[in-house]
């Protein structure tokens, strides 16, 4: 133990609980007397009409309370309500059908985990099997089979939009640019998977539901919940504990279990607690999309991109499950990353296919775009002979605020200075001579570059493009990134800050609590931050959550505006204790309330005033130290007529030089050195900060390099478990990394603030593909999909050798 480990001070608020073994995760917790436990019975086919589900067996095992399926579902839940009018009705269970493996078609209820399970295994399916498909442009063959009778084709949503001269830029291009690319489907695998308890309720005024659920929003799913059970928003209740186990959105998709659950309690009689184990997790959670996308560029001589044009295509598993299709239009606004591109066509489809269905998961959509945006910026210069770094630098955005052609206004940026500092921090010269001293000896080695515009503040008005403009109804626009916060201040002027944003382990307590002392001129420790969400207590909108990089850029602003109420009251209380003095003119610091003239009062003493002495309150000074804010920023409209939205908030930036070095004998991929750029307006925690940008990076170097949920033609899962699901540790991201940041602070936020808890989760695979595709040009490969690994590698070669 280090001689200073007795006084060691922990850097965020939330560490000395977690590493001390006190965290409150739901499996900690017990709120509910009598809870029983349940195990679901899942289908080992990919695509099958049931036969027949007999549950009868299970029903008379000794200690189990229920048993639910097929017909259960259908008697009482209604599907979950979509955001398009695809014929594609979505349940917890499958009903009619099963059409993905791992797709849930009972539950067991039962005393406990052991007994449920031994039960679950008596359910005896009958299975009339079919054609699977898994593949997204696959899905769209005309002989593919149909996942979706009624639906009449596997499209799910399908929308072009057209913004400009594109045709004519296209006509008079000097070159025009084209590839094919396909990005993977790869997980987050969260420490814990996911866990609920549901009670179901029978009250004089009609049923309702409590739930716990290490779920961390969007909040948008409680409607949905509730339109699933048939009853009022109002009459389910949501709570989410302290610690959910990370996230990085895949818990965004545990409201159906949280429905079935709750079914389950309902005819067991009794709460229900069911945990999924790490199987179930890989196999049947949620997953990000998986897309295969065509991108083309018009360019002129000098290497400037006048038009782009785009093919998305995103395998969303087996059903359209909300919020679904996000992953198509989270991007919408910055879809031409940080590059002056005026002209733009987009056709934007979701496809259904035999597998599990996907959602967020962090960067979601970013990582999918800038593969192919940036494989293509690579192509372009190829095309021009210029270099990789000097052809992006020609093409971007000098000047803010910057609209895109899709609606989206960059607030402010530096995207120069950002690549600048990237190339001198990872001496690009350098990696050079390392690049050509490995030619010359037959080696592998390649620099790949990666510059993407990182969007926080999500407007989920961009959901409504997948609805046509004149479809949508009139007055029924959504938009909007609003946040709310509660904050008091009690008798002896201790400050509590009620957070309602389900952080996933970023350290918003952390950060809260900071912003609020600094707002209100208090030591730390005269302020505490406490994060409790229960949806019947806690002030929140559906826009609500910890997702898409919300935090920094939208709850510090609430936190801003509830502190600069709190501080309102506490100013005119203590005129009252410096007599003549003006409330305008004092300030609070160091926990005082300050005269211009030197004298002071105690904010407790002020604050003191509001709850012993408020009829010496000025008239019109409310006796009330307590503010609930909101930040609504107006920026985030509903999309246009003529589909235009800024669909974020705020746009930061990244900027990342990748080093690889290729071992020739085994085709090993070794990360040599990366320098990362990073502007995220106004750092508000350097070390959280630094902890968001080396996260992303190794979730990143994931998707890059290891993960990947594989099928076998059969539609079969065929990376299940960890001997098959791959994940980097901290072995694998052992490199040389640099990390850097440029500071333009947000104009939109009150402390200038943007997210930074995506950005490298959508940089670096594509820059590592670049490094790749570098390392393999003298042979003549290109590099079109990930993951990239020795495996890859050597087929790869192998084609191009016997082609």
């Amino acid at each position: 133990m280090p001689d200073d480990a007795q006084n060691w001070v922990p850097s965020r608020d939330e560490d000395a609980a977690l590493v001390t073994g006190r965290g409150a995760f739901l499996d900690d917790l017990d709120p509910l007397p009598g809870t029983l436990v349940a195990a679901v019975v899942r289908s080992t086919r990919p695509h099958a009409r049931l036969r027949s589900v007999d549950l009868s067996r299970a029903r008379a095992h000794p200690g189990v309370a229920a048993v639910i399926g097929p017909e259960e579902v259908r008697a009482a839940l209604r599907p979950f309500p979509l955001s398009t009018g695809a014929v594609m009705p979505y349940l917890p269970t499958g009903v009619d059908k099963v059409r993905f493996v791992g797709e849930p078609i009972a539950v067991v209820v039962a005393s406990d985990r052991y007994i449920a399970e031994d039960a679950a295994e008596l359910v005896a399916v009958e299975y009339d099997e079919l054609g699977a498909v898994t593949a997204a442009r696959a899905a769209l063959e005309p002989d593919a089979p149909l996942l979706h009778d009624d639906a009449g084709s596997n499209v799910a949503t399908d929308r072009t939009f057209s913004f400009g001269p594109v045709e004519e830029r296209f006509r008079d291009a000097a070159h025009v640019v084209t590839g094919r690319y396909d990005f993977p489907r790869y997980s987050s695998v969260p420490m814990e998977c996911y866990s609920v308890i549901a009670q179901w309720n029978e009250g004089d005024d009609g049923p309702s539901v409590e739930a716990w659920a290490n779920f961390h929003g969007p909040f948008s799913m409680v409607p949905v919940m509730a339109g699933a059970l048939g009853i009022p928003t109002s009459r389910v209740r949501l709570h989410v504990p302290a610690d959910i186990g990370g996230s990085f959105g895949i818990k965004a998709g545990i409201y159906p279990y949280v429905v079935l659950m709750a079914l389950a309690s309902k005819h067991a009689g009794t709460p229900v607690r069911w945990a999924e184990d790490r199987v179930e997790h890989l196999m049947a959670s949620s997953t990000g999309a998986d897309r295969a996308m065509t991108f083309s560029a018009a360019v002129d001589a000098d290497g400037t991109v006048t038009a782009l044009r785009t093919d998305l295509i995103d395998n969303v598993g087996a059903y359209l499950r909300p919020p679904e299709p996000s992953t198509l239009y989270r991007c919408y606004g910055n879809i031409t990353g940080p590059y002056r591109i005026d002209a733009v066509e987009i056709r934007a489809r979701a496809v259904v296919t035999n597998t599990m269905p996907t959602g967020l998961n962090r960067g979601f959509g970013g990582q999918q775009l800038y593969f192919g945006l940036e494989r293509l910026m690579d192509a372009v210069a190829s095309a021009t002979g210029l270099d990789v770094v000097e052809v992006r630098r020609r093409n971007l955005v000098s000047a803010f605020p910057h609209e895109t052609a899709t609606g989206g206004v960059y607030d402010s940026g530096d995207y120069p200075a950002a690549l600048d500092l990237a190339v001198k921090n990872a001496d690009l010269a350098e990696l050079e001579r390392r690049r050509e001293a490995a030619r010359a000896e037959g080696a592998f080695y390649g620099i790949g570059t990666a510059l993407v515009v990182d969007p926080s503040g999500t407007n989920i008005g961009y959901v409504g493009l997948a609805t046509p403009a004149e479809d949508r109804k009139p007055g029924r626009d959504k938009s909007g990134s609003t946040e709310h916060v509660r904050m008091s201040v009690d008798l002896q002027g201790k400050v509590t800050v009620l957070l309602g944003s389900v952080p996933q382990g970023q350290g918003h307590a952390t950060v809260a609590r900071k912003v609020a002392a600094q707002r209100l001129g208090l030591p730390l420790e005269q302020v505490r931050a406490v994060v409790d969400m229960d949806t019947a207590t806690t002030p929140w909108t559906v826009t609500s959550g910890s997702y898409s990089s919300r935090f920094a850029p939208l709850v510090t602003s609430a936190v801003v505006a509830a502190a600069d109420t709190i501080a309102a009251t506490v100013k005119a209380a203590g005129a009252t204790l410096l007599e003549g003095a003006d409330p305008g003119e004092l300030t609070l610091l160091d926990g005082k309330v300050v005269h211009p003239d030197g004298r002071s009062v105690a904010f407790r003493h002020a604050a003191g005033v509001v709850h012993w002495d408020p009829a010496s309150l000025p008239d019109g000074v409310p006796a009330r130290l307590y503010a609930e804010a909101e930040f609504s920023p107006r920026e985030t409209r509903a999309a246009t007529a003529d589909d235009r939205i800024n669909s974020s908030l705020c746009y930061g930036f990244v900027a990342e030089i990748v080093a690889v070095r290729i071992d020739p004998d085994t085709l090993e991929i070794a990360v040599d050195r990366v320098s990362s750029v990073h502007d995220a307006g106004t750092v508000l925690d350097q070390t959280l900060l630094d902890g968001q940008v080396h996260g992303a990076l190794v979730h990143g170097l994931g998707g890059a390099a290891y993960e990947e949920f594989t099928h076998a033609d059969s539609g079969q899962p065929t990376a299940a478990t960890f001997l098959d699901y791959l994940c980097p540790t901290s072995a694998e991201a052992g490199f040389d990394l640099r990390t850097d940041h440029v500071v333009t602070p947000s104009p939109l936020t009150p402390l200038g603030a943007k997210g930074c808890g995506e950005g490298s989760s959508m940089s670096f695979p594509v820059a590592y593909a670049n490094a790749v595709a570098d390392a393999l040009a003298p042979r003549g490969i290109d590099i079109t999909r990930l993951p990239l690994h020795g495996e890859v590698l050597h087929q790869l070669l192998t084609e191009k050798e016997n082609s």
